[in-house]
Parts: structure tokens; sequence; C-alpha cells
């Protein structure tokens, strides 16, 4: 497959507000969240699925050494698998599900496939087995933010990549595929 200059400045762009919001999850996952997971899906949405598998793969590794997270290094490739989840679906679904509901309905079942993957793996098997024990008192909070906390920042993003896309067509800035 060959990737094209396009994509590789949409990916670039998208990378690069990654990087940015990053810088703001230690004050709340909320903020990071939903702005990465929104760039994700902009990124299948503009670039492709290969390069939104490929964000997926990079946002985790550069969160870690912007705000030193996660605890756990198994936890590295269900964040990824996570990702690639939500990006998977846009890109497979959005198209099959009808025309006008077909984007935002591969958001959800993507949001809710990829919260529903982290909250086992991550909340239910890596923490409970592999916390250390003195974190062992912040297991409640870390399971929550590995499970429904995915969910409602996936769900967000979805929110503004769907604002974000329908005014980018409005304005004839740019066409998704």
């Amino acid at each position: 497959m060959k990737i094209k200059t396009k994509q590789i400045t949409v990916t670039a762009i998208m990378l690069a507000i990654c990087l940015v919001s990053q810088f703001f999850k230690n004050l709340s996952i909320y903020i990071t969240g939903p702005i990465i997971n929104a760039a994700l899906i902009l990124t299948v949405l503009y670039a492709g699925m290969a390069c939104g598998i490929i964000l997926s793969i990079i946002t985790p590794v550069t969160s870690f050494f912007i705000t030193g997270s996660p605890v756990i290094p198994a936890m590295f490739p269900c964040i990824m698998i996570g990702n690639i989840i939500l990006v998977v679906c846009v890109g497979l679904l959005r198209k099959k599900c009808g025309k006008a509901a077909g984007f935002p309905v591969s958001i959800a079942i993507g949001a809710i496939l990829k919260a529903v993957f982290m909250g086992i793996a991550i909340a239910l098997i890596i923490l409970p087995t592999f916390l250390p024990a003195p974190m062992h008192k912040m297991l409640p909070v870390l399971q929550l933010q590995f499970s429904v906390t995915q969910l409602i920042t996936a769900v967000i993003g979805g929110v503004y990549a769907v604002i974000i896309a329908a005014v980018l067509k409005k304005t004839s800035l740019a066409q998704a595929d």
C-alpha cells in the first residue's frame, strides 16, 4: 500500500493535535481523551484506515513520554488495540451502515467495542493482576478510567469528529471519501 502526501499530512496534523492535548492529560482525561479519539476518527475519515491504525499505535507511546502513564507496561498493547478497534469500526462500518447514519453509528459501535475490550483486558485482568500493592487503593478509580471513561471519551470524541467533518464538508475545505 502506498501512502500519499495528503495522508501523511493529515496524519501528521492529527498527531500534532494529539501531542498538544496530551500535555493536558494530568488536568483531565476528559480533555485529552475526546481530542485523541476525535483525531483517530478524523484520521480514518481523511487519511484512511492504515493511517488511523498508525496513529492508534503512536499515541499511547507519546502519552507515556509526556504524562508518564500507564503504570503497567502490559497496558500499552491493550490501549493500542482499543484505539485500533475504534479506528477499524469507523473504517469498515461507516459506509455499510447507510449514507446518513453510517458515520455516527460506526463511531458508536467502535466506542462500545473499545470500552468493552479495554474494560475486560485492562480493568478486569491487567490491573487486578499486576497493579503494585501500594497502588491497590487506586484500583477502583483506575478500573473506571479504563472502562466506562473510555466509552465516554470515545463518544465525546466521536461527536467532535462528526461536527468537524460536517463543518469541513460544508465549507468545502476537505472532502471525506
